[in-house]
């Protein structure tokens, strides 16, 4: 079983397919720490800057695209988790 990356680069939006995408699986650990963050009350700028890699100061708009819809997309995998456990079976 191969490990997902622990610092993927991320796309300036997460995908929106109603199915997990290669960049979903390749994402796995950078959700889990955006869901992590929101559970901790995190700041979304400190958030874009540490797990995202992206500067707010620098590209705001990006920074804050990047972090709602890679948030979202790791809200959805919590309900989705199932589809990923069976695609490793």
């Amino acid at each position: 079983m191969l490990k997902p990356p622990l610092h993927p680069d991320v796309a300036d939006t997460a995908p929106t397919e109603a199915v997990l995408t290669r960049y979903d699986r390749e994402h796995v650990v950078t959700y889990l720490r955006l869901l992590d963050a929101e559970a901790d009350g995190a700041n979304w700028r400190d958030v874009a800057r540490i797990v995202l890699h992206i500067d707010p100061d620098r590209e705001p708009d990006r920074a804050r695209r990047a972090f709602d819809t890679h948030l979202e997309r790791a809200r959805w995998m919590t309900k989705q988790y199932r589809l990923w456990l069976r695609e490793r079976e």
